[in-house]
């Protein structure tokens, strides 16, 4: 899903319940990681929720870097599914440019979220950019 698409569905929506509602279906289309994919390495740390988040990087130079998720919170899993929406299939540039602050603004996620999940949120964004940082390198 493109994030313009996200942004217009949340604009859509009146009020929090519906789109904390919207988060959650969001979480049901991704799909599992398997067992092996539940790694140390791609464990998230500093989400109070256990999140995994695999990287898959193709090309060279600007590499695209696509993003896999999971985790055992329904409402992780869809705050996992809006940052794919933000991320996923793009260049490691482009990653780095995002200001997903202005991003979260739009949707008012932020707002909402309970000071841990704001936290679990920072940290997953945080992990997405170091990934696209070294693919740089």
């Amino acid at each position: 899903m493109a994030i313009e698409t996200l942004i217009d569905d949340f604009q859509f929506l009146d009020d929090w319940e519906d789109r904390y509602r919207y988060v959650i279906e969001l979480g049901r289309t991704l799909e599992p990681l398997g067992a092996d994919e539940r790694t140390p390495a791609n464990k998230v740390l500093g989400c109070a929720s256990q999140v995994w988040l695999v990287t898959e990087i193709a090309g060279e130079g600007d590499p695209v870097l696509r993003f896999r998720g999971d985790s055992d919170a329904l409402i992780v899993r869809g705050l996992i599914a809006v940052l794919l929406a933000i991320y996923s299939g793009r260049p490691a540039s482009e990653i780095l440019a995002v200001d997903a602050e202005a991003v979260f603004a739009k949707l008012g996620l932020r707002e909402h979220l309970t000071s841990q999940r704001s936290n679990g949120l920072s940290s997953m964004v945080a992990r997405i950019r170091r990934d696209a940082a070294a693919a740089l390198a």
